[in-house]
Formats: C-alpha cells, structure tokens, sequence
C-alpha cells in the first residue's frame, strides 16, 4: 500500500530542471568571475602605467635583466621580471608584490596603495642593478684583465745601424770610368806618340 503511494506521488524536482538550475548557476558564477578578472585587469593595468616612469629610468645595458609584461590568465599578473610579479589579493583591492625563490614565494610588498607598489618595485631593481654591477666586477670584465706577460729576453745590445749608402752614385762612377777607358784607347789609337811619351815620364 505505501509502495503504491509511493509510485503516485511526483517527485518535487526533476533531474533535468536541477541541470537547468545548476547551469544558470554556472553562467552567473563565471559572469562573476569575468568581472573580478577584468577589475583585475584594470587595476594592474594601471599599476603598469605608474611604472613607466621607472623602467625608463633603467640603463640599456640592463634592460635584459627585466621583462615586464601583463599577463592575463585565471589569476592575472604583472610579471617584473622572470621571478617576480603583482598580483591581487582575494579582495580584489590590495596588491601583492611576490617573489618566487628556491625557499618559496616570497612577500616583498602588499599595499591598496599602488604608490606603495611602485616604490617597492624601485627599490626591487635598484637591488637587481646592484647585484649584477658587483657580479660583473667580481668576475671581472675581458678589458680589466691585465695581459699575461713573455718572459724577458736576454738583454742584447742593439744594433749599430749600418751607415745609408747614397742611392744612384754608383752608376755615374762606373760610366765615368768606362768613358776615360775608351777615351784612352781612342787617344792610343789615333795618336801613338802622345801615348809613349806618357809611358815614358
């Protein structure tokens, strides 16, 4: 009898409106979720821009060590660097400025001032700049090392210098000496006394 009664009734919520109810539910939940992310957005959005001033203040020579960008996500982030990042808290309000490290995620700075967060995040580079300026001098750079020295030669004195010799005076030396050859044999020839009374002094 109650097995009857049981058949009988309806049952007071029928698995097809729970769906429809659970996904009404679901819409609203991630039209939520949309709107903190996008309040998300433009807060960290902004925090960029108040950074601007800072990062181009950064010597070229040391930009690579930073790589700043904002990245949206189920969590958004404004990465500073590699290791580095803003975020908000659950309160959609208040900044975080956190540190991945091998000993964990560190804490640096957590304000609902974004003022607070851009001198955090000043003072997050200057130390970076520091440390890669005492990096760089202790391993040394290639144009401080001094060059390695040779071993001294035996000392030898110079050598004296060979006196110049005049270019060109050879030539008219020999030419003038073949010439009075040839006078003298012309003078033998066409006048044979003259030349025996030279033999003869």
């Amino acid at each position: 009898m109650d097995d009857e009664r049981l058949r009988g009734e309806t049952p007071g919520l029928s698995l097809r409106e729970a769906i429809r109810a659970a996904r009404m539910e679901a819409a609203e939940r991630s039209g939520v979720i949309v709107e903190l992310r996008d309040a998300t957005l433009a807060r960290l959005s902004m925090l960029n821009e108040l950074l601007d001033p800072v990062f181009a203040q950064v010597p070229l020579e040391h930009a690579d060590l930073f790589d700043r960008g904002l990245m949206p996500g189920e969590i958004p982030r404004l990465f500073i660097d590699m290791v580095a990042h803003v975020t908000l808290a659950r309160d959609r309000r208040t900044y975080r400025f956190l540190q991945d490290a091998r000993s964990g995620r560190h804490v640096l700075a957590e304000s609902a001032n974004p003022n607070d967060i851009v001198d955090a995040v000043t003072r997050y580079i200057a130390r970076r700049l520091i440390a890669r300026e005492q990096a760089m001098v202790s391993i040394g750079a290639p144009a401080e090392i001094a060059p390695i020295e040779p071993h001294p030669a035996p000392h030898r004195p110079p050598p004296t210098p060979e006196p110049p010799r005049p270019r060109g005076a050879a030539l008219p030396f020999l030419l003038g000496l073949a010439l009075g050859a040839l006078a003298m044999l012309a003078l033998a020839a066409f006048y044979p006394d003259i030349t025996d009374r030279l033999w003869a002094r």
